[in-house]
């Protein structure tokens, strides 16, 4: 027997129509680098991506259609989140920070025939243009007239200005219904291991993701919120962000390409912005520009730091102004929320110590998810919070597969997908990540966590960013090693580093050497690019112990 329910597909449509509706007059505000920030409200949004749904239309663009951006976190964006899914092609959001040849890679893996670009990805596109013009035939800039630059583009393709477009388009389109299975958006993984893949969302799984992200256990926006994501409408759709904001008609504040501390504090303040989300590379540079400043936030309640593990030093700088510091994990194959750290009973009663150490978790699964941890023979592990073992996850919004990729990295017949990451988990159901499997470090048998050295790192006072790597060594196989940038102006004394760690870790966990460098490399999601690090210095300390022997 079948309810006796009304029916609707859950489309991603949904959102921004309910927001025009029922929360016309909240903000969208854009840090488009002018002297004033540019505002609009969800109706017009809504207005604006019925004339760009229009607009593709008559581009030729229909059911299925992949639609490229090349944008960075503004209302035009937004506008090609919904307008794009919303008549039924797909938004494959690309990361302009890959290099030139993984774009054009994507981009032909996706068969893609639009692109819209920011103009200051002029270059990128005449680089990319002979490279992609057998799928893409027009490539729109996002901006008005008096903002159009010449673009080099590929012969057979076309030219357009997005204002032009919709100003020329009608605003009477009625949004479709169609299977909410159908795919809504496109992104591709960074391509650390080998080559971008990419991960096709659908409508249900988005929707079913916003219905989650906006639940208390996780973001729990309400409509009094002022939302700032620092994390890119790039990468795994801003963390669901825009679409959360929009469910509840929280205003939205996108701070453009400006994610410097000192551009960052000025939005957050002037627009009394109340949650943000930003991997911690981006709170660091924040956390340095208040110390030289002098400045504090005033109106910040929320700070969600993923991507990379939640250093201890945000919780403890940011927690005395008044900054919860909030974790999550995902990845882009998630959608990408599967856990957050939420408080329990038992851990909202901690305090000093404690309750910092277990923040510094990654946190449970929130419902429509499911995790677990296994040896290496496929056996799942106790949930003892001392089993440490790889990390499996499933749920209604995680890839089944890649794109063109078969059965290539796809999820086991159960529907479990290895995340690539060692975890540990406690009898509350809270994960703890121990490292990446990669990165994690194989020292005489035994590992060592990365995550846990980096975290002592970084507390030191005269270090703006630290990262432990596994090197090569001729009778452990490996050890880790310390690589820090010391702060601007700032000196450190190796052996006063290395003390930091005693009584912290295990004798046995001490870093064996530490180098000085002037800055780490990044990947394009702002996370430490860990493999170019091992490719440069994991023979340091065997070519150490050669150099000294030769000196004796």
């Amino acid at each position: 027997m079948l309810g006796l329910m009304q029916r609707y597909p859950l489309l991603v449509s949904s959102l921004i129509v309910h927001a025009a509706r029922h929360r016309s007059r909240s903000e969208v505000v854009s840090n488009l680098g002018g002297p004033t920030f540019h505002r609009t409200t969800y109706a017009e949004v809504e207005r604006r991506s019925r004339r760009l749904a229009r607009a593709l239309t008559r581009l030729g663009v229909g059911l299925g259609d992949r639609v490229a951006t090349l944008a960075w976190n503004d209302f035009r964006h937004l506008e090609l989140y919904y307008g794009v899914s919303g008549m039924g092609a797909v938004c494959h959001t690309v990361n302009p920070r890959l290099s030139a040849d993984d774009i054009a890679f994507i981009m032909t893996d996706a068969q893609d025939s639009i692109i819209f670009a920011d103009p200051s990805f002029a270059p990128l596109l005449a680089e990319i243009a002979p490279a992609v013009n057998s799928c893409v035939r027009s490539v729109v800039l996002l901006s008005d007239a008096a903002g159009m630059k010449d673009v080099a583009l590929a012969p057979g393709m076309r030219l357009y200005c997005y204002e032009t477009l919709l100003a020329e388009a009608d605003e009477d389109y009625v949004w479709p219904e169609f299977d909410e299975n159908t795919a809504s958006a496109l992104c591709y993984t960074s391509g650390t291991t080998g080559r971008p893949k990419g991960v096709l969302y659908s409508h249900r799984a988005t929707m079913l993701h916003t219905y989650a992200g906006n639940s208390a256990e996780t973001f729990g926006i309400r409509s009094v919120d002022r939302i700032l994501p620092a994390a890119s409408m790039y990468h795994a759709c801003a963390w669901g962000l825009p679409y959360c904001a929009t469910m509840v008609g929280a205003t939205l504040v996108l701070p453009g390409r400006h994610l410097d501390g000192a551009s960052l504090f000025k939005m957050l303040e002037s627009e009394r912005v109340t949650m943000t989300a930003g991997v911690p590379t981006i709170w660091l540079g924040l956390l340095a520009h208040l110390r030289s400043s002098g400045e504090r936030l005033t109106s910040l309640k929320r700070m969600l730091v993923a991507g990379s593990a939640l250093p201890r030093l945000l919780v403890e700088e940011f927690t005395p102004m008044g900054v919860n510091v909030e974790q999550g994990w995902g990845m882009t194959e998630t959608s990408p929320i599967v856990t957050y750290n939420s408080p329990t009973p038992a851990s909202a009663v901690l305090t000093g110590e404690d309750a910092i150490r277990h923040r510094l978790r990654q946190g449970r699964a929130a419902c429509g998810t499911d995790m677990k941890i296994v040896d290496a023979e496929g056996r799942e592990l106790p949930w003892d919070g001392k089993a440490f073992g790889d990390f499996l996850v499933r749920g209604h919004w995680v890839c089944r597969e890649y794109l063109n990729r078969g059965a290539e990295g796809a999820a086991d017949s159960e529907g479990w997908l290895r995340t690539g990451d060692v975890c540990t988990i406690d009898p509350d159901g809270c994960a703890e990540i121990v490292d990446r499997s990669k990165d994690v470090i194989k020292s005489g048998g035994e590992w060592i966590s990365s995550i846990a050295l980096e975290n002592i790192a970084v507390s030191h006072p005269a270090v703006a960013e630290a990262a432990i790597i596994a090197a090569r060594h001729p009778k452990w196989q490996e050890r880790p090693l310390l690589l820090v940038v010391p702060r601007a102006g700032a000196q450190i004394d190796k052996d006063e580093l290395l003390g930091m760690f005693t009584g912290k870790v295990a004798k046995w966990w001490l870093p064996d050497d530490v180098l000085m460098l002037e800055e780490l490399p990044h990947t394009a999601t702002g996370k430490l690019n860990k493999l170019a690090l091992r490719a440069r210095y994991q023979d340091h300390l065997i070519e150490s112990a050669k150099t000294q022997g030769q000196a004796r």
